[in-house]
């Protein structure tokens, strides 16, 4: 069952598939139309560009989500900021060995994590506390045990968990799990 964030990201592929035109240029054209109300942006995609409702409304979402939300780097910046910004040589080093896998791994920022993704998300990097960072795994079929651990209620689309406290903690079988993953996504 796809998650709701892999819901909308095949939208914004499909509409982009349709149109021509990326999420970034929709935000662009609604911008420049000057309507700052939803219902105004809506109306004026669905009249002058011939969008359907529903991506005109999810356009409209979006782009006037996008003037006040952070995105990327600064979601990146807000989640180590502060108590737990003695994690983010851990993050960095999660990623670094992550990227290796292939040019094709999409580091997706969110407010409170890391969505990692090929074709579907294998793995989320979470600072849980200001001592730890989760990093969950989707590892279907693999029985939790020792420091893989079952989700639980960590986080529902994903299998396991593996709590890290230092960059010391991030070893092959760390990474091999993390690899394992990423192969079957």
């Amino acid at each position: 069952m796809a998650s709701v964030e892999e819901g909308m990201q095949s939208a914004i592929r499909n509409l982009e598939e349709k149109t021509g035109k990326s999420m970034a240029d929709w935000a662009a054209i609604v911008k420049g139309s000057g309507f700052a109300k939803h219902g105004q942006v809506v109306s004026y995609l669905k009249s002058e560009h011939g969008l359907t409702h529903g991506y005109a409304n999810m356009v409209a979402l979006r782009s006037l989500a996008a003037d006040d939300a952070p995105e990327g780097d600064d979601l990146i910046a807000a989640q180590y900021d502060g108590a737990k910004g003695s994690l983010k040589p851990v993050y960095d080093e999660l990623i670094a060995r992550i990227s290796m896998f292939g040019s094709d791994v999409e580091i997706s920022p969110k407010k409170s994590y890391v969505s990692l993704r090929r074709s579907k998300q294998f793995a989320i990097l979470q600072p849980t506390t200001a001592t730890r960072l989760d990093v969950g795994i989707n590892l279907k079929g693999i029985e939790p045990a020792g420091r893989l651990e079952a989700s639980g209620s960590f986080n529902a689309m994903l299998s396991h968990r593996v709590r890290v406290n230092s960059a010391a903690e991030i070893d092959d079988e760390l990474v091999g799990w993390l690899k394992q993953a990423y192969d079957a996504a």
